[in-house]
């Protein structure tokens, strides 16, 4: 059996190594290497991606390994639509426009079509067949390896230009979508999420961070905070137009609430609760470089996301036996079955759960 090391691809943070079972030692070592993580679902190894710990690792293997490509998405180059694909593009968004989609949404399903209308943009568009459709999204699988998500943007932006933009009837365009999976959200231990919120020296920081966790939000709903979103006295913030253009109420911690007005009184924000230098809303991109560095600081698990904050706060409520009705307006969900995915990331040991095993051995002396 040989060790398989992934070469890694230039912009890639982590080095993939897979190490049979038999092989205790080197697996022993890859341990030992600062920040290296265990990735259960893949059943591999990574450490962080420099060419340093990549000659490691092969010296650890002492000659006897592999090294494999990673397989990932091949792009789809852009093409020049026509006029034909110019005015389709046209009717899609208007068509998107008076569903009242948001700006977001739309800029996704016009980048998708316009995948669609480069295969298909010198055809009749009305004549294209579900079958045509089917053979097409078979093509990008087999060849360009999109991903399920890719897949099922795609297949939306072609059906929102059949049935809200062409109004062809919707089962005529019953093209075949992808198995779901149930994939298990990425969760950070509660001692990991308070590490990560306390490693900003900067008070603004440590109250973004803090405001994803405490109350579960979205990266952009905390980007549209308003000053009078935050109900101090009534302990709850009010989240605007959140995803599916739903308002809601969701928790505010009297910790927050602390931590908040000490910010208030350093940054004076006048309108969105955080605010870049000239007044405008926060970005996106500062958002994710704080967590990124907090993650980095704190040797935390290097696969977590912002995002990861909010999947945090809603197992960590179930671990505090919050009701799932109420956990599930906290989070915006539309179906309680999506909140219910939660239920799948508490934590389970033999701490937080009693085996069979135990209570039926309880002082009894195993004979071995």
């Amino acid at each position: 059996m040989q060790p398989i090391i992934y070469e890694p691809f230039k912009e890639a943070r982590r080095i993939k190594i897979f190490v049979p079972y038999e092989l205790e030692s080197i697996r022993n070592n890859v341990k030992k290497m600062n920040g290296s993580f265990w990735h259960p679902h893949q059943k591999l190894w990574s450490v962080i991606n420099t060419s340093q710990n990549f000659e490691s690792l092969k010296k650890m293997c002492e000659g006897n390994y592999k090294i494999e490509k990673d397989i990932r998405f091949t792009p789809i180059p852009s093409v020049a639509l026509n006029q034909n694909a110019i005015e389709a593009m046209f009717e899609l968004e208007k068509a998107l426009v008076l569903k009242q989609y948001s700006s977001s949404s739309i800029q996704v399903y016009k980048k998708m079509f316009s995948v669609f209308l480069a295969k298909f943009m010198q055809r009749n568009l009305k004549e294209v067949s579900k079958e045509d459709i089917e053979g097409f999204v078979y093509e990008l699988i087999k060849k360009n390896k999109i991903s399920e998500s890719y897949q099922n943007q795609l297949i939306n932006a072609i059906k929102a230009y059949y049935e809200h933009a062409l109004k062809m009837p919707r089962e005529y365009y019953a093209i075949q979508r992808p198995k779901k999976t149930v994939n298990i959200p990425n969760v950070l231990s509660k001692k990991e999420v308070y590490n990560i919120i306390q490693s900003p020296q900067n008070i603004k920081h440590k109250a973004i961070l803090s405001t994803i966790y405490g109350s579960g939000l979205r990266i952009s709903e905390l980007l549209n905070l308003r000053i009078a979103d935050v109900h101090s006295a009534d302990g709850y913030l009010f989240i605007k137009d959140s995803k599916g253009k739903k308002d809601r109420k969701t928790i505010l911690s009297e910790q927050l609430v602390v931590l908040l007005r000490a910010y208030y009184k350093v940054y004076k924000p006048s309108y969105w609760l955080f605010e870049g230098q000239s007044g405008e809303k926060y970005s996106t991109t500062s958002v994710r470089s704080i967590f990124r560095k907090a993650v980095k600081d704190t040797n935390s698990n290097p696969w977590a996301t912002v995002h990861t904050l909010r999947h945090s706060f809603a197992t960590h409520c179930i671990e505090n036996n919050i009701s799932m009705r109420h956990l599930q307006n906290m989070l915006g969900h539309s179906s309680p079955k999506t909140t219910e995915i939660y239920t799948k990331t508490i934590e389970i040991n033999n701490k937080t759960i009693t085996s069979p095993l135990d209570s039926l051995l309880k002082n009894i002396t195993l004979q071995l």
